[in-house]
């Protein structure tokens, strides 16, 4: 059997310098070379899928079913020719899209994609690794704080284009990035409480120890996803690509963007893609276990790479099917929505964390599910209850509506201000009351008299 034997020696490559620092040099060359691979081959897959979802064909000219397709968009970008505005900052237009796609290439660096394996070299020892680049204590704080880098790619490119479509979709996308981070976070802190570790390694493994059933997905299904919906805005896809709204912003951050810098701005889109979907599996679907994978370590990447799959097609039905959303519900949704039920997912696993430590281990599913039943009640209830209840009568005022009749321009031109500005039909018709309120204080008094 392939091991080591009872006489061979192991060695911790991290106590190694040599193997520590190959390790750290072929683990990054080779995390690189899959991200760009996978970036390439996104858009494949999104445009067949989508196709497929709408009954149309995708690309099928360049290559065998397609598959050349990205070969052929790179060589029509690096050709295309590379426009930069007289009016930009030139400076600042040529540094955002390496600040946008350089943190979508580092927040993998902290994810496992495997169990720890033993491997030989050629002096003759064995040396113990991780299939990732670096296990560090606090690796839920590197993905929040490097995920938050990007944003400041997106608004620079924007201030810096000299557009104002551009600048709105730098506004929006920051706006965007404050309202859903906060929900984001909420969502990343349910793992740390059932794990008691900010290690992602520690937090993959905990959800082993019951195979599938101990996924934090099942724990606490309101968590994972108002995650993934996160995650969503994070990436800036659709329904929440605001910032590059097309029909309102002429495509907005990346509007004066051409040739290899637009592409840089579509290889961090579809990298982050991935790299989000890295996050979500490793975090509540279980990361690299699957049923037997500890007998197979080496198969824990392609367990991780078909989960990120599915989410990846996930994000993509969701283009398929849901439409953008206007912004200022977008805005809402974040934070009337997204924000209350992270905060209630979270309260949901403190609740189960306490009591299990007063009970034991094996009753976190048990306390889990009773909290979810007592908090999907509740809402019920409250849902009902706001069925039930009667609208209330508005109170009805009478409004004097001038008509303005007359064949001049006059009225048409008061109507058009009316509808732009909303003002001045509100004075008019409050010069209306008036007149009858004088009118009607004079018939008063006439009778009177």
């Amino acid at each position: 059997m392939f091991g080591p034997g009872e006489s061979s020696t192991i060695i911790e490559c991290s106590g190694d310098i040599t193997c520590h620092t190959l390790h750290a040099i072929l683990t990054s060359g080779l995390l690189f070379f899959v991200l760009l691979t996978a970036f390439a081959y996104t858009t494949v897959l999104e445009r067949r899928f989508l196709g497929s979802l709408q009954s149309r064909i995708g690309p099928n000219r360049a290559g065998p079913w397609g598959l050349l397709q990205p070969v052929a968009d790179g060589i029509k970008l690096i050709f295309k020719e590379d426009v930069t505005p007289s009016s930009a900052e030139k400076v600042i237009f040529w540094l955002a899209p390496m600040i946008k796609v350089i943190p979508v290439l580092l927040v993998v660096a902290v994810i496992p994609l495997g169990p720890r394996i033993t491997i030989p070299w050629f002096d003759g020892k064995w040396y113990r690794m991780d299939q990732g680049l670096i296990d560090v204590n606090v690796g839920v704080l590197w993905l929040l704080a490097i995920t938050s880098i990007g944003i400041y790619g997106v608004v620079l490119a924007g201030w810096s284009s000299n557009n104002k479509y551009a600048m709105l979709g730098g506004l929006r996308s920051s706006a965007q990035m404050v309202s859903y981070e906060l929900s984001m976070g909420l969502a990343v802190v349910v793992p740390v409480m059932l794990s008691g570790s900010m290690s992602i390694t520690d937090i993959i493994e905990k959800q082993n120890a019951t195979p599938i059933l101990g996924w934090f997905v099942f724990q606490n299904p309101l968590a994972a996803v108002v995650l993934f919906v996160a995650l969503l805005a994070e990436v800036n896809r659709s329904p929440f690509d605001m910032p590059e709204a097309e029909q309102e912003l002429t495509a907005g951050y990346h509007s004066e963007y051409s040739g290899m810098k637009f592409a840089l701005f579509f290889m961090a889109e579809y990298i982050g893609m991935v790299a989000v979907s890295m996050i979500g599996a490793g975090l509540y679907l279980g990361g690299y276990h699957f049923i037997g994978i500890e007998k197979a370590p080496l198969l824990g990447p392609v367990v991780y790479s078909a989960k990120v799959f599915l989410l990846l097609l996930g994000m993509i039905w969701v283009r398929a099917t849901l439409p953008r959303i206007r912004y200022d519900r977008l805005m809402a949704f974040g934070w009337k929505v997204m924000l209350p039920l992270a905060l209630v997912a979270v309260a949901w696993t403190a609740v189960t964390v306490i009591v299990a430590d007063e009970l034991d281990e094996q009753s976190v599913n048990v306390v889990g599910s009773v909290v979810l039943l007592v908090l999907t009640l509740g809402g019920l209830a409250v849902w009902l209850s706001r069925i039930g209840r009667k609208p209330e009568q508005a109170s009805v005022h009478r409004v004097e509506v001038v008509t303005l009749g007359g064949q001049g321009v006059g009225a048409p031109a008061l109507h058009t201000l009316d509808r732009l500005f909303g003002w001045p039909m509100s004075i008019v018709n409050l010069l209306a009351r008036r007149r009858l309120q004088q009118q009607d204080s004079d018939t008063h008094r006439d009778n009177a008299d």
